[in-house]
């Protein structure tokens, strides 16, 4: 397959979209991705569609994939770095799923899915252990999916309130970029999430990011909490977004050269509280 350079060229600018994943429109004043696009084209340009195999499709996604209108897949059931995850019936699936969706890549949090076998009982969604050693196994997997589908994988650092391992995030994943010879995905919350839990300042790591990498970045809602003098921020994908997020945001739209995507992650929250944060983000990647 032909190196990371070369893939990139293939890859399309497909500007700023909204998530969606099975069941989001069900709330009484969730996101209406078509009425959106229909209101405001620009900003719903695409829509990456968050799945995981057991559940499908719902009507949502499939009316949209019917409109002709562009996606990206984002999986919410894959371990990267455990090679069973893989297996031939599971491949066989999500190929079907990629011939309906046609997306222009594949995504994901490059963390613990799930934990033992796959099963409905066991999903979640931890960060990896941020250590070297963690780094080959997980570059196998994305390796393995992008040999598997044809389509080029971007891991997505992933939230949390607490990690482990010696590594900054950053660091992690630019190891991450280099063994695999991928691009990446950059959500700009959970990296706030990050520096906050870790006590380091906004950009710190910055310098270890191979920002010819960054292909799509996320933009997301987190709220506040405490818990018995324990401190985190909730990535509840809500209508306020953090100032850190915002100013990580600018700073990282400023460096990725490349950049071809931006998802604001609002998929429960009517047009109403979308717009201002899709809005703002075409200011500041338009500005950049």
């Amino acid at each position: 397959m032909a190196d990371f350079d070369e893939r990139l060229a293939s890859l399309p600018r497909l500007g700023i979209g909204v998530s969606t994943e099975y069941g989001a429109r069900e709330g009484p004043a969730a996101l209406d991705p078509l009425e959106l696009r229909r209101c405001e084209p620009s900003l719903a340009a695409f829509m990456e569609v968050g799945v995981e195999l057991a559940k499908g499709l719902d009507a949502n996604t499939l009316a949209w994939c019917r409109a002709g209108h562009a996606t990206t897949y984002h999986f919410l059931d894959i371990n990267l770095d455990e090679h069973e995850d893989l297996d031939a019936a599971f491949l066989a699936q999500m190929r079907a799923t990629i011939d309906v969706l046609a997306p222009r890549w594949l995504c994901g949090d490059a963390g613990l899915w799930h934990f033992g076998a796959r099963d409905r009982g066991q999903m979640l969604l931890l960060p990896p252990v941020l250590e070297p050693e963690a780094v080959a196994p997980m570059a196998a997997g994305v390796i393995a999916l992008r040999e598997a589908t044809g389509l080029e994988v971007l891991p997505e650092n992933p939230p949390g309130p607490a990690f482990v391992g010696r590594l900054h995030i950053l660091e992690f994943f630019a190891a991450l970029a280099d063994r695999a010879d991928t691009g990446l995905l950059l959500d700009c919350a959970h990296l706030a999430m990050f520096q906050r839990a870790r006590g380091h300042a906004l950009l710190d790591g910055f310098d270890a990011v191979p920002w010819d990498r960054v292909v799509e970045v996320h933009v997301a809602g987190g709220s506040e909490h405490e818990c018995d003098g324990f401190a985190f921020v909730e990535d509840d994908h809500g209508p306020e977004v953090l100032a850190d997020t915002w100013l990580l945001f600018e700073a990282v739209v400023a460096r990725a050269r490349n950049l071809r995507a931006v998802v604001v992650e609002c998929e429960r929250n009517p047009i109403a509280q979308a717009v201002p944060l899709l809005e703002r983000v075409r200011s500041i990647w338009g500005a950049a």
